[in-house]
């Protein structure tokens, strides 16, 4: 399978510098994007999510080092390389942006050759360190783990939101690897679009593997977030279906005792933990929580969620 090119982000007020650092990047090793001020480059590492990001310091809107100080306090892009752009060479600016959360500095005018190699180092640190999703390229294990970790121990009030498909495994085992994999791929980027429009700046996101995923967000955002991904499920789901089948509403699969058996059209579940009445003292208990909660919404008639409002 063909590993996809890693995007880079290059933010710069200077046309021709962009087009510079552009050309230096061989299109066959990268895919790269531009944006003209700290405004457009924001939105784009919000919605892109890029591998790696090269950032002037000095742009019109949002500065570099702002952009810098952004990224790092957003779970979904605290992790992505940054590295500096400037002219300046002086000890105060590189310790600025360090201070911001830059992983490195490139100073103009930049050599070719360096600029790469230093992009190829950062960027094979990060593949290391990130256990993303090859399909969903959404945080995994690790990452759900660390932040559910610090958000426990910050004493915040939060929701943990469960989202799971429902008689996945049967559609995967009748259409094959390929088409699942494109269902777990949309769910997952429906479920982005669904935080980006009903949630906040900072809520997680992350692919626990098949067809489970993990929100972290406010109590308050929790079940508008919900509503919006039964919503957008409910309107995609049917297009990933033969139209013979969507006529008979139903495909003919094994379930996982191995008997054959009509399986719906799949629908989307999802359980709602907070802390809002109780403690959550770990991820154990969360967990535990969270699948007998899934349990319940199962058992409920289309995409569901679940929201816990027992107070003890």
């Amino acid at each position: 399978m063909l590993q996809p090119r890693p995007k880079v982000l290059i933010a710069d007020d200077d046309h021709n510098l962009r087009q510079l650092l552009t050309e230096a990047l061989p299109k066959h090793k990268f895919e790269v994007y531009q944006a003209a001020d700290g405004n457009e480059a924001w939105d784009i590492v919000r919605s892109l999510r890029p591998d790696l990001v090269l950032l002037d310091v000095m742009m019109p809107g949002l500065d570099g080092l702002e952009i810098c100080r952004l990224m790092r306090d957003n779970p979904q892009t605290s992790n992505i390389p940054i590295l500096m752009l400037t002219a300046k060479a002086q000890l105060k600016d590189k310790l600025e942006g360090i201070e911001s959360g830059a992983d490195d500095y490139i100073t103009k005018p930049f050599d070719p050759m360096e600029l790469q190699a230093r992009i190829e180092m950062h960027l094979r640190r990060y593949q290391r360190e990130t256990d993303m999703s090859p399909i969903t390229e959404l945080p995994g294990n690790k990452s759900i783990g660390n932040t559910l970790d610090e958000r426990i121990e910050s004493g915040e009030k939060f929701a943990f939101m469960y989202v799971d498909l429902d008689d996945f495994k049967a559609y995967n085992d009748f259409y094959g690897f390929n088409f699942g994999s494109e269902v777990i791929k949309m769910t997952g980027q429906l479920l982005r679009r669904a935080i980006d429009y009903k949630g906040n700046d900072v809520d997680f996101l992350g692919h626990v593997g098949g067809d489970d995923f993990i929100i972290m967000t406010s109590i308050d955002k929790a079940e508008d977030v919900a509503k919006e991904i039964v919503r957008l499920f409910d309107e995609e789901i049917p297009s990933y279906y033969q139209p013979e089948d969507l006529e008979k509403g139903y495909i003919v699969s094994v379930d996982r005792r191995g008997y054959v058996m009509k399986f719906p059209v799949m629908t989307i579940s999802i359980s709602i933990v907070h802390n809002e009445y109780r403690q959550l003292a770990d991820a154990a208990q969360i967990g535990r929580v969270a699948a007998e909660l899934k349990k319940y919404a199962k058992d409920l008639e289309g995409s569901v969620y679940v929201f816990d409002r027992r107070k003890t």
